[in-house]
């Protein structure tokens, strides 16, 4: 077959490892995942195609467990549902003891269809409708108060249904390393914290047994939970102190770092990203501020989400198009778009082939497919050049994609899991049209 024709281009080269650009492509391709071709998992399922590894799964959890469990006598891990609620998922962490954290309604009824005990469910954020959370409330349910509002409905419910529920209250506060998220929870610095406290135990129809801050998201600073978990402590001393209020639980949320690099990240994610021990130390560190009896120790709480699945997940991707850009760069149109790779908007995927390449690696920028300017899954990176057909394998995608991915212009593609015993199955099905259009109506009055 007769090569295609392409007019010379010259490009400057690329010395080095390491330039503005970011790192030149220096991956050995990656042909298998957890053992499995590449090339049969497309086969079977199409492109693009979504891959979790249930092994990793369970070594990030047990990695997370283990270096929390050796520095605090009592941890329970709860899984961030809004991160990942595809069920396969879920279950793999609740096979391992999590918990479920959840932020409304939809994620409440999903852990518990899932079998997660109602009183072994975490619930935060500022939704939570009345008629939900009375039903959470009777269940058992430990619900993190986020306003006074909310407070307000509790009461209601408490006195309507003649319970007396166990609660903790969101907190917000400042740190020297992070700017913390204040739209969440009750201020500590204003003292709006200590008047909810004060509500409840003067109120007396809920018991506060739980204090939880969340930080934010994509942490790399572990002094910041340092110093939030000492603040949380302090403010359980001074609730006892004050009140004879035991507070069972702290719970410092999630925000913890994944092997991702942020686009405004200068330092590879390997040197940014702390591991969980460091997290783990700064936490501890913090907590040991408690003044109470070791047998009267409050359960640590985690809510990590992105940085127990983020590396799990795969984005298995197809070239159907190259182009040649006015400024000489090479553009790259895969198959995959930002509306399934949400998170391409604020990091630089890992991007592998599948195959040795040859030629001189050139920038290059990849686009996907949608007829959007702003579909751009990676500005520009060095790559060597790729023909129709080729695959490429964007990693670390296991977070926030399929749970904020949407049906825009294309289908939504097939998720499958590979087991550690080198099984595959689908974790939910590419969708087809009777999928997109099995929830519209048309009015009477329309042919």
């Amino acid at each position: 077959m007769k090569t295609p024709y392409e007019r010379p281009a010259i490009v400057r080269h690329a010395m080095g490892m390491m330039n503005k650009l970011g790192r030149a492509l220096a991956q050995r391709p990656m042909t298998h995942i957890d053992g499995v071709a590449i090339e049969d998992l497309v086969a079977r399922y199409g492109s693009p195609l979504f891959v979790f590894s249930e092994r990793t799964l369970v070594e990030r959890y047990r990695e997370l467990h283990d270096a929390f469990s050796r520095r605090w006598p009592k941890l329970r891990i709860a899984w961030s549902y809004k991160t990942n609620y595809l069920s396969g998922v879920c279950k793999t962490f609740h096979q391992e003891g999590a918990w479920a954290e959840v932020v409304s309604p939809f994620e409440w009824e999903k852990a518990v269809h899932l079998g997660v005990a109602p009183d072994h469910v975490h619930w935060n954020g500022p939704f939570k409708p009345e008629e939900a959370l009375e039903r959470a409330l009777v269940a058992g349910t430990m619900v993190h108060i986020d306003h006074f509002d909310e407070l307000a409905s509790i009461e209601r419910i408490a006195a309507r249904r003649g319970i007396r529920p166990k609660v903790a209250i969101r907190i917000n506060l400042t740190t020297d390393t992070v700017q913390g998220w204040s739209r969440f929870g009750f201020n500590l610095e204003s003292g709006q914290a200590r008047d909810a406290a004060l509500r409840i135990v003067a109120g007396d129809r809920m018991e506060l047994v739980g204090l939880h801050c969340h930080l934010g998201t994509f942490i790399q600073e572990a002094d910041a939970y340092r110093q939030a978990a000492r603040k949380l402590a302090l403010f359980a001393n001074e609730l006892r102190a004050t009140h004879g209020t035991r507070i069972t639980f702290i719970d410092l949320g999630g925000g913890f770092a994944s092997q991702n690099a942020l686009k405004a990240q200068y330092l590879p994610s390997e040197q940014a990203t702390p591991p969980f021990s460091r997290y783990a130390e700064a936490i501890a560190d913090g907590l040991s501020a408690i003044d109470a009896p070791p047998s009267e120790l409050p359960t640590l709480v985690l809510e990590t989400g992105r940085a127990l699945v983020d590396e799990a997940g795969h984005l298995i991707t197809s070239v159907i198009a190259n182009k040649r850009l006015p400024d000489g760069r090479r553009g790259l149109v895969v198959d995959a778009g930002v509306n399934v790779l949400f998170t391409s908007f604020w990091y630089r995927h890992d991007v592998v082939p599948t195959r040795e390449l040859r030629g001189m690696p050139e920038p290059t920028v990849i686009y996907g497919p949608l007829c959007m300017n702003i579909d751009e899954i990676r500005e520009t990176m060095q790559l060597p050049p790729l023909s129709v057909g080729d695959r490429l394998v964007l990693r670390n995608v296991g977070a926030y994609n399929v749970t904020q991915w949407m049906q825009f212009i294309t289908y939504r593609p097939a998720v499958v899991m590979v087991g550690s015993n080198g099984k595959h199955a689908l974790l939910r099905r590419a969708e087809a049209l009777e999928d997109v259009i099995a929830l519209e109506e048309v009015p009477a009055w329309m042919p």
